[in-house]
């Protein structure tokens, strides 16, 4: 079997056990690559950029390089090669969990459940959710979900695409770098500064493709690249302003504004401000529902393009 079709197989197998099976409530492979970041970067730490890129190199490259050996081990083994793009694709993709947490939230809003919704948020966000009502609740559950459709699922199957298995590890792992470190607090403003850049580069095209497959699968293609053209750059994000400003046009909604994390309050720009009406709880749903078609069409992409980049070789 072709390098190119076990990719396709092993990735389509692997997204489907997430839909099947979400993501293991203990032993999850991505929280034990954290708490190994963690403990390199207890040894590592200090309040300087350096320090903080050689944090990056070793634990992004360890994963790279673990998945490198992992698939020149079987690169002789048709099975043992699918088996472990299929392992690796379901171990670094979230998007069950994400849709799971996202409608755990959507319930307790329908229910009237203010309180259960708002202990729920950061299962899904860092935003502090205390002084948000229901419909403010609703705007952030849907600009995560937009957000982590990108991080969660397409950037992994793109880079997987390029890369391979190697691939698929090295952007899961620089995706929970920027998480755990990435962010401007006392701590990491320095020390995460190589994550958070890093994190940028690798999620570039990810982001780029989930904007365009939103704006495919949405409702109103031409209102998501309409908001997507007039308002992703204004997001302080590079990756996120064209994900949400695309998802906000597809489903016909307003999403930024006012939002606060840890007690730091942002004023963030209006995304498809001009046409879209407020967030209310039925959107979160429509937002899941528009999520799942993203993942589906993005596996289709990479594996095509996967084909493409082989078969350019050959």
């Amino acid at each position: 079997m072709r390098a190119d079709r076990v990719f396709a197989y092993g990735a389509a197998a692997g997204l489907l056990g997430d839909q099947l099976l979400g993501d293991p409530r203990r032993g999850h492979p991505v929280a034990a690559f954290g708490r190994a970041a963690g403990a390199v970067e207890r040894v590592l730490w200090r309040d300087h950029r350096g320090w903080g890129a050689l944090h990056t190199a070793v634990c992004a490259g360890g994963a790279v390089a673990l998945g490198a050996l992992a698939a020149r081990a079987l690169r002789d083994s048709r099975t043992g090669s699918l088996a472990l793009t299929a392992a690796a694709t379901w171990a670094v993709v979230g998007g069950t969990s994400l849709a799971r947490e996202a409608r755990t939230v959507g319930r307790a809003l329908e229910a009237g459940d203010l309180a259960g919704a708002r202990a729920r948020l950061p299962h899904l966000c860092g935003r502090d959710p205390q002084a948000l009502d229901a419909d403010a609740l609703a705007r952030a559950v849907v600009e995560s979900v937009a957000e982590n459709t990108s991080d969660a699922v397409v950037g992994a199957l793109v880079w997987g695409a390029v890369a391979g298995v190697p691939g698929l590890l090295g952007f899961r792992a620089v995706n929970t770098l920027d998480a755990m470190v990435g962010h401007k607090s006392a701590r990491h403003r320095r020390y995460g500064w190589a994550s958070a850049r890093l994190d940028d580069v690798v999620g570039w095209p990810g982001a780029r493709l989930t904007a365009v497959l939103a704006a495919v699968a949405g409702s109103d293609p031409r209102g998501a690249l309409r908001a997507w053209r007039a308002d992703a750059a204004k997001h302080p994000s590079p990756n996120a302003g064209p994900v949400e400003a695309s998802f906000a046009g597809a489903l016909g909604v307003r999403l930024g504004g006012t939002l606060a994390y840890a007690g730091r309050v942002e004023h963030r720009p209006v995304l498809n401000g001009a046409v879209g009406r407020p967030v209310t709880v039925p959107d979160i749903e429509r937002a899941v529902r528009l999520s799942r078609r993203v993942g589906l069409l993005a596996l289709g992409v990479s594996a095509a393009g996967r084909l493409l980049m082989k078969g350019g070789r050959s």
